[in-house]
């Protein structure tokens, strides 16, 4: 007979994550929170053996794990240990904790994670630190520019363990300058450590030391990636510079050799089977990894949708080491010529990937939608599938437009179901006030020797909209789910413009006789207003430019502040577990209450969440930075044999430094420096997002139509300028 193992806590001080701790290790400890807890009741720094008699630690073997406990707290940024060795919070010590913004020309910037204002660091300062640190500063004074300045007190995290550059053999000199602008300092390459790379070849290097005050940092060569202008090489290059994993550990490559190409029966018992229901998958023509597929009935007045997600997490378990690497990716990152998984492709384009005519196990939402559109009750089981069609979002596009051999026949109907659904769907987001931007994407097309051919628009479709119509009653019925059953989670939370952003953005409104209702705090709906107001106007897309960049990013945190752009209370993202891991999160907790265990013992508490958000939010960052470059550089490659030539574009943003224009019908952006605007002294209006020549009063405004000439493409800085046509 078991017995349960119990936490030793002081009378006044109990630990509510006990029950998770006891799960999670033979001996426990307690948990992160209730050291926390007690530093706030002390009201002072604490050494670890005065921690451990408070918290009733006494025995060598948890002391030993306390203090391991104590410097992953501390490695994390949770708390901070001071020259006597005594453990205190951040906060109490004046200590900010924040990421490390390098700046090309030697100084830098770190960005608090609790929000707030940058701290400008210094050159002296940025001698210890690489662009990407995670790294403890306190506040030194302000500058002459006003703005806070901050002193390195510890790097908690180095950010950079390898990068790739350009090798330089001068002067008996070897040295790697990176890729990335915003770490200024060059990598010292000792003569035995070059691996015979040639002057100005892309090397990936292994830094072997990091920098400090003394000297730079020193590494070594441990790949050459070839020239400059080698196809894929942008892509090698992105993947390196932001440090997107991409090798599987040799543990993730043997347990991905060892799964079946089918699913088991013993793994279908105890499941809802649908395998007879018309459920298809609807994604783009190049898509090769299905995670979600519809089905939608009338029911009298009403009807059920079930939303059917592949049920990764049934694959990959905690812990295990495909978690620990689908963790460490964080997320898929498509580039224009290849795709970086999350999961290996053994698990996303196969046993985890919805094919058609195939058994797939699946994590399903089912949905009974009124006449009005709303959401009447939900439900969450498992089941098991099987998918009657891979279709495109271009087929059924035009099944829903007529054309009857678009889909196969016995398909259609259900299309037809699905298309009803939305309408009804379509209105409710717009009583909302759902925002939705009038926005380009592209798509770079590649010809056989990897070089760009061409940059196409990618047009949405009823299709598209369609779907994620669909996901979003999924993904909104998760969170209020796993909400309601207290469980942790991340949700995905877009917040409303700044205080700073919306004072500027009445402003500008206010000169083109528009307003913004809704105070101190507008909605959604009160966006979705002006957008309405504007759509005759011909300078409506300069004015939903304004409204677009006035909104934060995006972010995922167990703190729920919802969804601002979607205009929903709460929302998560349950759809896409085979390339987001905060899906395969919300799968878990949703699997977790389906059992009937209480949110005690989950594995993840808020703070495994907040831990965790902070990571997955970084990894999309990652990605998108990662992707931006390799766009820009294959740009700049394509506009190479363009300079002299000449083309109609609009002002996409205007800088105190210039005009950004980007060209019709190839959707390539370059600068139009101030200085290459003749004959006037320009100044900047950011209030009217303009530049007025002093002596001609001429204007140059955001959305403007411009005829510019290609003047110089520079493919190291991703950079193309443009002049004024003659």
């Amino acid at each position: 007979m078991s017995r349960k193992k119990k936490i030793k806590s002081p009378e006044n001080l109990s630990d509510p994550f006990a029950e998770r701790e006891a799960q999670k290790y033979a001996n426990p400890i307690p948990s992160r929170e209730l050291i926390i807890q007690q530093l706030v009741k002390a009201g002072v720094p604490m050494k670890h053996k005065a921690l451990a008699e408070h918290l009733g630690i006494n025995d060598d073997e948890r002391l030993e794990a306390l203090r391991r406990r104590l410097k992953a707290m501390e490695r994390d940024g949770q708390l901070i240990r001071n020259r006597r060795g005594d453990y205190g919070l951040l906060k109490k010590m004046n200590l900010i904790k924040g990421r490390v913004i390098g700046h090309p020309d030697g100084y830098g910037f770190l960005v608090p994670e609790e929000g707030g204002d940058d701290l400008f660091l210094s050159e002296k300062q940025m001698r210890s630190l690489l662009h990407g640190d995670l790294a403890l500063a306190n506040v030194v004074g302000i500058d002459r520019r006003g703005r806070k300045e901050g002193a390195l007190v510890e790097v908690l995290e180095h950010a950079n363990q390898s990068l790739v550059g350009r090798f330089f053999a001068e002067h008996g000199v070897n040295f790697v300058e990176a890729n990335n602008r915003r770490i200024a300092q060059d990598i010292l390459i000792p003569p035995e450590h070059t691996l015979g790379a040639q002057n100005e070849q892309i090397v990936i290097v292994d830094l072997i030391e990091q920098p400090n005050k003394h000297h730079p940092p020193m590494g070594r060569v441990i790949e050459v990636l070839g020239d400059h202008m080698d196809p894929g090489m942008s892509t090698a290059i992105a993947v390196r510079d932001h440090s997107i994993p991409q090798s599987w550990p040799a543990e993730v490559e043997q347990l991905a050799a060892k799964l079946p190409r089918y699913v088991p029966s013993r793994a279908k018992k105890n499941r809802e089977d649908l395998r007879e229901l018309p459920l298809v998958t609807i994604d783009g023509e190049t898509a090769r990894d299905f995670d979600d597929a519809v089905y939608c009935e009338p029911q009298g007045k009403s009807w059920r949708l079930l939303v059917a997600i592949a049920d990764v997490s049934h694959y990959v378990k905690v812990d295990a080491p495909l978690d620990l690497e689908a963790k460490n990716r964080g997320t898929s990152v498509y580039f224009p010529d290849r795709v970086v998984p999350m999961l290996p492709e053994a698990l996303s384009n196969g046993l985890c990937s919805l094919n058609p005519n195939v058994d797939r196990l699946c994590m399903v939402c089912e949905l009974i939608i009124t006449h009005h559109g709303t959401v009447r009750r939900s439900r969450f089981f498992e089941g098991v599938m099987n998918s009657k069609a891979r279709l495109t979002y271009t087929q059924v596009a035009a099944a829903l437009e007529g054309d009857a051999e678009a889909v196969p026949e016995n398909i259609l109907p259900h299309v037809q179901h699905l298309s009803q659904l939305y309408e009804l769907l379509k209105v409710r987001r717009e009583k909302r006030g759902a925002l939705d931007f009038d926005t380009t994407e592209t798509r770079i097309v590649f010809d056989e020797q990897k070089k760009i051919d061409s940059i196409v628009p990618v047009v949405r479709n009823d299709a598209h909209r369609l779907i994620e119509e669909m996901m979003l009653l999924a993904n909104v019925a998760a969170a209020e789910y796993l909400s309601a059953q207290e469980m942790p989670l991340l949700f995905r939370v877009h917040e409303g413009p700044s205080e700073e952003k919306l004072k500027d953005l009445r402003g500008f409104l206010g000169t083109l006789g528009l307003r913004l209702a809704g105070g101190d705090q507008p909605e959604a709906t009160h966006y979705a207003s002006v957008l309405a107001s504007i759509q005759d106007r011909p300078d409506r897309h300069m004015i939903q430019t304004v409204l677009l960049r006035s909104l934060r990013m995006a972010v995922y945190t167990p703190d729920n502040k919802g969804h601002f752009g979607l205009s929903y209370a709460a929302y998560a993202h349950f759809t896409s577990p085979i390339r987001r891991y905060p899906d395969l999160l919300v799968h878990r907790a949703i699997r977790h209450c389906l059992s009937g265990q209480p949110p005690e013992k989950f594995r993840y508490g808020h703070g495994d969440m907040e831990v965790l958000g902070e990571h997955c939010s970084m990894a999309e960052r990652r990605a998108d930075d990662a992707t931006r470059d390799v766009v820009a550089w294959l740009k700049c490659e394509y506009m190479r044999d363009k300079v002299g030539d000449s083309y109609p574009g609009t002002i996409t943003a205007v800088t105190a430094f210039g005009l950004f224009v980007e060209l019709d019908n190839i959707f390539v952006e370059g600068l139009i420096h101030v200085t290459a605007l003749k004959n006037d002294y320009y100044q900047f209006d950011p209030s009217h997002h303009c530049l007025k020549g002093e002596r001609s009063g001429t204007v140059y405004r955001l959305s403007d139509r411009l005829e510019v000439k290609v003047a110089r493409v520079d493919l190291d800085e991703k950079k193309i300028d443009f002049v004024l046509a003659e």
